[in-house]
């Protein structure tokens, strides 16, 4: 049984055409004009919709243990959410305690991600370096399908790493032919503000943003690029958030270095006003890097038009307010970092960047999938409309309108950081690996049925 998709707008990060586009057994197998379906196929008439690739989002955490509690999104219900949204691919992070055994740390990531209702992938973290920390690498990338390895420049004393530690990955993941992927906080400083603004007696989620400024993003971003620099080594720096990291991400790329970028909606849309609600409302949004002030954004966008940022992810990491970021209601040192999103990406781009003519068609396909998937060796499986490639399909209807709220999002958490705000554009019916997976409101996803993607670069 296939699926014939009829006379949709079809958009891919290069191409708009009237076209079909016929599935088989998971698999695209035609597109053109004029598809005959077999009898037993489905056929869904796109007539005055687009056809997009799936999305891609290569930077979300399900079920992290993270700060003393554990994202309230599991792979199930993440990546339902992501579905629901019209995200049909997802990468998400191995991150091992300091000292645990890399591959111990991917037994338990393997073992969550079974309940996957969409394809999933990994990057490693790498967040302490041993004597067999380079043995450990290069299984993931020889026998795993792991060639991306995250590395945290905050969160000291955790999951972070020294310059030296941060050398020592790039150097290894040069030697593999992997990417070196970077969290730019300068995390020393960070520990020095958050000490010295409670120390004074500022204990609420306004003070994390003051305790992470731009200033403390734009220098790590710079010294990464730096090191990654004397390596040798490509780096893709995530979830950029300010004008400063975008010049020196741009000044890289300008002298020939391979330097890529992601940012994420909420640094495009949000600003730091969102931690003045009143009461502890404020820590919804308490992430790292933070919000930041007006004056980032439009300079964000600009670097996504230009493409010296490539990808716009999402940074899933939700916690619960009540239970979760409650622990930190008398010191924000304590908050959980995180917040939902997969679900509203596409819209929220679609809508505020499409129509606000801050991006076009094919520039949305590529920030939200065919990029990501190219990057990270993905493509032309996923982020593609092309013969051969997974049957992950969104057919998006223009004409929809909506607005985001806690009330009627697929994720399991109890507030979200857009809420109230207006969408245009949004999936009429997604398919994953050729099965409908959501038509006209009705989630219709399986637990289990994602598979574990492995990749090369």
């Amino acid at each position: 049984m296939g699926i014939l998709i009829k006379n949709g707008t079809i958009v891919t990060a290069t191409r708009t055409f009237v076209g079909d586009v016929l599935t088989s057994e998971g698999t695209i197998v035609a597109v053109g004009p004029d598809l005959e379906a077999a009898a037993s196929d489905t056929t869904i008439d796109a007539s005055g919709q687009y056809v997009f690739p799936g999305g891609v989002d290569p930077h979300v955490h399900m079920e992290l243990p993270f700060m003393g509690t554990v994202s309230a999104d599991d792979f199930e219900s993440g990546t339902a959410a992501g579905v629901a949204g019209g995200t049909t691919s997802i990468i998400d992070f191995v991150i091992p305690a300091r000292n645990q055994d890399m591959m111990e740390g991917l037994a338990e990531w393997h073992a969550k991600a079974k309940k996957s209702v969409a394809d999933y992938a990994f990057h490693m973290a790498v967040t302490w370096w041993g004597d067999k920390s380079a043995e450990w690498m290069r299984r993931c990338v020889e026998e795993e399908g792991i060639p991306s390895f995250k590395t945290f420049m905050a969160y000291r004393g955790a999951i972070g790493v020294d310059d030296f530690e941060l050398i020592k990955v790039m150097r290894t993941a040069k030697e593999l032919g992997a990417l070196t992927t970077v969290h730019a906080e300068h995390g020393d400083m960070v520990v020095h503000l958050q000490d010295q603004l409670f120390n004074e007696g500022h204990t609420g989620p306004k003070y994390h943003a003051r305790s992470r400024p731009a200033p403390v993003e734009a220098e790590a971003t710079s010294r990464a690029i730096m090191l990654a620099r004397m390596t040798k080594e490509p780096l893709y720096i995530v979830h950029v958030t300010t004008a400063q990291s975008v010049e020196a991400i741009a000044e890289a790329r300008s002298r020939g270095q391979n330097v890529m970028g992601e940012t994420c909606p909420q640094y495009l849309l949000l600003d730091d006003s969102v931690y003045d609600k009143p009461g502890f409302e404020g820590a919804a949004a308490v992430m790292s890097p933070p919000i930041r002030p007006k004056g980032h954004q439009e300079p964000l966008w600009a670097a996504l038009r230009s493409g010296t940022l490539e990808v716009v992810a999402t940074d899933h990491c939700p916690f619960n307010q009540k239970g979760q970021k409650e622990m930190g209601k008398d010191d924000f040192r304590k908050i959980p970092n995180g917040a939902a999103g997969i679900e509203h990406r596409l819209a929220l781009m679609y809508t505020y960047g499409v129509l606000e003519g801050r991006l076009d068609l094919n520039q949305f396909v590529d920030v939200t999938s065919t990029r990501a998937a190219k990057i990270f060796g993905l493509y032309p499986r996923k982020g593609s409309i092309t013969v051969g490639a997974d049957a992950d399909l969104v057919i998006w209807d223009p004409e929809a309108t909506g607005e985001i709220s806690v009330k009627t999002h697929h994720h399991k958490v109890d507030r979200n950081i857009f809420e109230g705000f207006a969408t245009k554009g949004a999936p009429s019916t997604v398919v994953v690996n050729g099965r409908v997976q959501f038509q006209d409101g009705d989630l219709r996803v399986t637990r289990g049925a994602g598979r574990y993607l492995k990749r090369s670069l």
